[in-house]
C-alpha cells in the first residue's frame, strides 16, 4: 500500500489522476445543484 500512495503523492501522472478525479467530483457536485435548482424553479 506504501507504494501506491508513494506514486500517487509523489509522480506528476498520480497528481494529475487526484486532479482528474476532483474535478469530476467537484463538476458533479456542481451539475446537481444547479439541476436541482431548475428542477424546484419549475414547481
Amino acid at each position: 500500500m506504501d507504494v501506491v500512495m508513494n506514486l500517487l503523492f509523489n509522480t506528476p501522472i498520480g497528481l494529475l489522476s487526484l486532479f482528474t478525479l476532483g474535478f469530476i467530483v467537484a463538476m458533479g457536485l456542481f451539475l446537481w445543484y444547479k439541476i436541482s435548482q431548475k428542477a424546484n424553479e419549475q414547481r
